[in-house]
């Protein structure tokens, strides 16, 4: 039989769509890319917030057309929306055939051969692998997820609920797997969990992000390596010298910080404070001058008043952020921030959110500009359909998050090249060059 996978949300959730790729592929399925070709179809789902969860619906739906007008007989939707709505899934969305939880996936071999009816099947142990994983991110870069779950519990946040607390897995482990990687030909690895910076801490009593990303380093084939996501309160001196220090770790520090107002923060159960979130910032840019910093920032939280949302608008601006993510609050179901007073009317998050984006254009344009003259290390991620164009990323862009570098294409280059390419111009938020040399 053939399979498609769609994979919803995070990077995380893609690992996990990659390992369920694994196991169908040693069960002697067949992957197939278009939708029409498939006999089962699977959408892995994001449930974080509300935007996310009309995608997954819409794409459910989307999917289910398929056992009407293609060969699909089967369709099975998993994930983290599953987690939070599968009564309600199961009830309203009838073309599903299977529902399976992220707390369930233990035992999602059995449950899809039970969908499909398979007789005399023998009680199997298969399970989703991190080392049978059929990477789904071309043959270049590859996700290597370090833990599971999340234990800050910000007061907006449903991920903990879903997701459940920390887990770390072994160092041991972590280190087979980029091995195999490695032995794969990825040659940059991002490392991610919903927050590095917390590993091993729940396994070893202390944090091992450190000890881990200079193993990492040690290992024959790793050009780049990066981590996502870092929390601010727990960057120590350490991680930072790790990252100064070694070449192959790019100097890029995605910060989820969320809001620069003490009140806020204490509202959203954030562990920093603005003092703190302050120095860590001039910090970072004095130890390491051509750090690129990436945030997220939320606006319309609950109690955000004119005055609080001024103090974290102020701190935009003096921060020049090399990149940074506006979300407007979404009230999720099962959060505390759910039930806290003054909610904040959706024009006025708009029209903050309309204020941020404005000035942070106008900073990524000139932190762009700056780059003009300049020669950067640029991998190779593809081409243009005409062929016109190479389209790369230096260390300052993550891949689908981020801008590119349109590199105007020289026949000798291929994908997973690293080249020098000199910036000529600026396009948006992203960059064009030309090849300096080729490496």
């Amino acid at each position: 039989m053939k399979v498609g996978v769609v994979s919803l949300g995070c990077s995380k959730n893609l690992v996990d769509s990659e390992m369920l790729i694994g196991l169908f592929q040693k069960e002697k399925f067949e992957l197939v890319q278009k939708p029409e070709e498939a006999d089962i179809l699977i959408v892995n789902t994001c449930g974080f917030i509300e935007s996310a969860k009309e995608e997954a619906i819409n794409t459910i739906l989307e999917m289910a057309e398929f056992k009407k007008i293609g060969k699909c007989q089967y369709l099975i939707a998993i994930g983290c929306l599953v987690k939070r709505y599968k009564k309600e899934l199961e009830k309203s969305l009838p073309e599903v055939d299977l529902f399976v939880s992220v707390d369930e996936y233990e035992n999602i071999w059995n449950k899809i051969e039970d969908m499909l009816g398979h007789e005399n099947k023998k009680k199997s142990n298969n399970t989703l692998d991190y080392l049978e994983r059929v990477i789904a991110t071309g043959n270049t870069t590859a996700y290597l997820k370090i833990a599971e779950g999340c234990s800050n519990c910000c007061t907006y946040c449903a991920i903990p609920s879903i997701r459940g607390p920390y887990v770390s897995r072994p160092l041991e482990d972590v280190l087979q797997e980029a091995e195999r990687l490695a032995g794969l030909g990825y040659k940059e690895i991002i490392v991610i969990a919903q927050d590095t910076t917390k590993y091993g801490i729940d396994l070893y009593g202390e944090p091992k992000l450190a000890e881990l990303l200079e193993k990492l380093c040690q290992i024959e084939g790793f050009r780049w390596i990066r981590f996502l996501y870092a929390y601010p309160e727990s960057i120590t001196d350490e991680l930072i010298e790790v990252v100064k220090k070694n070449e192959k770790i790019c100097h890029y520090f995605d910060i989820p910080l969320q809001h620069f107002s003490d009140k806020i923060l204490k509202r959203m159960n954030r562990k920093s404070n603005a003092k703190a979130i302050e120095e860590l910032m001039i910090k970072l840019r004095r130890e390491i001058p051509d750090v690129i910093i990436r945030t997220t920032m939320i606006v319309g939280f609950p109690g955000e008043t004119e005055a609080d949302f001024t103090e974290l608008y102020e701190f935009i601006k003096r921060a020049k952020f090399e990149k940074l993510g506006v979300f407007q609050y979404s009230k999720e179901d099962g959060t505390p921030a759910e039930r806290l007073p003054e909610q904040i009317h959706y024009k006025t998050k708009q029209k903050r959110w309309n204020l941020v984006m404005r000035r942070q254009n106008e900073i990524s344009q000139a932190n762009l500009q700056e780059k003009v003259g300049s020669t950067l290390l640029t991998l190779i991620d593809g081409f243009t359909d005409d062929g016109k164009y190479a389209i790369g990323r230096s260390y300052m862009d993550i891949p689908d998050e981020d801008g590119v570098i349109y590199m105007q294409n020289n026949q000798k280059v291929k994908e997973g090249d690293f080249v020098e390419c000199e910036i000529i111009k600026v396009n948006g938020y992203d960059l064009l060059g030309k090849l300096k040399q080729y490496l």
